[in-house]
């Protein structure tokens, strides 16, 4: 039996490599903190710098089959927590950007339309068809607008082509736009 406390990053990059769970679990306390400072120092939010952390576990474990450590887990941490943290704001800036174009469209809609929406109905709305769409087709959907994944990331979680991503993406948006219309692309922004 290993002493995981003793092992090397290097040592416990091959186990993790292997699947050993003991050598993630080692690697995950010797290092969870430091990631956590280092998250927390870029965005200055507790809650958001543990999702990060979390996150970037959380892919190190999915991806481990063919992870590869080059300089050590601090510098591996340091430039995953950094990334992360660019992606985060990325994402909401796509979001803001997003939710300002869809404003705009909607605006357009007559004002006396406006104050019959609710809101919350036609998420609720939304969800339900969603959850109406075929299986696969509503769970790329829910990686790509809830989750945020990009196409490729969506492939990879559920092990099919980019192609059949985009198949069902386009099938999904071509089914809610009908129910939808222009006002779709407000929804998805408050999923």
């Amino acid at each position: 039996m290993h002493e995981y406390s003793l092992l090397t990053d290097f040592e416990l990059a091959d186990m993790l490599k292997k699947g050993e769970e003991k050598a993630f679990r080692e690697i995950y306390n010797r290092y969870w903190d430091k990631a956590y400072i280092k998250s927390y120092k870029r965005i200055n939010d507790a809650i958001e710098a543990e999702e990060i952390v979390q996150d970037i576990f959380c892919n190190l474990w999915r991806k481990r089959d063919t992870f590869s450590l080059v300089k050590g887990f601090d510098n591996y941490f340091a430039g995953a927590v950094k990334f992360e943290v660019i992606n985060r704001f990325a994402k909401q800036a796509r979001q803001v950007k997003l939710k300002n174009q869809a404003m705009s469209s909607f605006s357009e809609i007559d004002n006396s339309t406006i104050n019959d929406i609710d809101l919350k109905e036609l998420q609720h709305q939304l969800q339900q068809s969603i959850a109406e769409l075929p299986d696969k087709c509503g769970q790329v959907f829910r990686l790509k607008f809830e989750k945020d994944y990009t196409q490729q990331q969506i492939a990879e979680e559920m092990q099919i082509s980019e192609k059949t991503v985009e198949a069902h993406l386009s099938k999904a948006r071509k089914v809610l736009k009908t129910r939808f219309g222009r006002i779709l692309s407000l929804l998805i922004c408050f999923l």
